[in-house]
């Protein structure tokens, strides 16, 4: 099936000038160049590890698609920057990473590690199309979109050709239309509630998938960081993702509903780090702050207050974390400033 947006859309003819690509960037255009830049920076290098220990062919060839979009990216960024004379973010470089050190993960999880990723990479590039006004930026961001959905495309046929995962839950399809008739629809703790409707089983289902693949990473790290403090930030961070991990299968299981498994058993016992505390600790605040954007999004379509209930406390958490992350990463002098406005006073 042809899928072309350009047989439905009349062309508008615009005048050269607002298309001008001399314009200076945005606030929008640069803090989304800057995070983009900054993400990818970080997914490559542990990526780079990643592919060093991989044996699977297809696993291996999803980790190059990867690296290979994540460096393109970059390289791109560094363009528009070095054009606009903008200094280009130093994000994490080889240096964040030791390729030498022993396998930490199997080949299995780095499949879940990539959607896991390329969710988050899409939440930006998403948020970054509507938002940015320069012709030149908003097509970089539309080329991330796409060749990013197509990537996860690649991840979603491995992880279903090799069994890893099993579907999303199936549901009986209605026979009619149908419109809610009371307010007990919104109930969800005692008395008369109702079955889970199709857009709160997939949320639940969608962070149960990205919270598994959390924890697992979360263990990984907390077996091999050195400092203290990370190590009990990353502690509490494992004991919390478990419990609502716990909390989102209970409310699939209650209904006979499918859910993703733990992917614990794929972290190795080693305790010889292959990545630097900074990236690490970085890495799950900046992951962290994006389970917000998700919980928000699963906020939007509930209809059911228990669950509303749930995403809330789970939210008080996640910021939390994400708080007590990014004061260490401020302490230790780790943490690189986005692109800021002018101070006046």
């Amino acid at each position: 099936m042809d899928f072309n947006p350009m047989d439905i859309l009349k062309p508008i003819n615009i005048s050269a000038s607002a298309l001008d690509e001399t314009q200076s960037l945005t606030s929008a255009e640069l803090g989304k160049l800057w995070a983009t830049y900054t993400g990818n920076s970080m997914s490559s290098q542990i990526l780079d590890y990643f592919l060093h220990h991989c044996e699977d062919e297809d696993i291996k060839t999803l980790l190059e698609n990867g690296i290979a979009l994540s460096k393109d990216f970059m390289q791109r960024i560094e363009g528009f920057f070095n054009k606009e004379d903008y200094p280009v973010p130093v994000g994490f470089t080889e240096d964040d990473v030791n390729l030498g050190a022993p396998r930490l993960y199997e080949d299995e999880f780095y499949v879940h590690y990539l959607k896991y990723a390329a969710k988050a990479g899409l939440s930006i590039y998403g948020v970054a199309i509507p938002l940015v006004m320069r012709e030149d930026i908003r097509e970089f961001f539309i080329y991330c979109n796409q060749a990013t959905t197509i990537f996860l495309g690649q991840i979603n046929n491995v992880l279903m050709e090799k069994k890893f995962i099993p579907k999303p839950p199936s549901i009986p399809t209605p026979e009619s239309t149908d419109y809610i008739q009371k307010q007990n629809y919104l109930k969800g703790f005692i008395g008369d509630v109702r079955p889970l409707h199709a857009l709160e089983i997939i949320h639940l289902y969608d962070n149960i998938e990205n919270n598994i693949t959390s924890k697992a990473l979360l263990l990984g790290f907390h077996q091999v960081v050195k400092d203290d403090k990370i190590k009990a930030l990353f502690k509490r961070g494992l004991e919390m993702t478990d419990k609502a991990v716990k909390q989102y299968m209970e409310k699939l299981q209650i209904e006979n509903l499918l859910t993703p498994s733990y992917l614990d058993h794929l972290v190795t016992t080693s305790s010889y780090s292959p990545f630097s505390d900074k990236i690490m600790l970085f890495h799950k605040v900046d992951m962290f702050s994006m389970k917000i954007r998700s919980f928000g999004n699963s906020l939007a379509v509930n209809g059911r207050r228990d669950i509303s209930l749930l995403y809330g406390r789970t939210l008080i958490n996640v910021g939390l974390f994400v708080d007590d992350g990014a004061n260490i990463l401020i302490d230790k002098g780790w943490m690189e400033s986005p692109p800021k406005a002018f101070d006046r006073t």
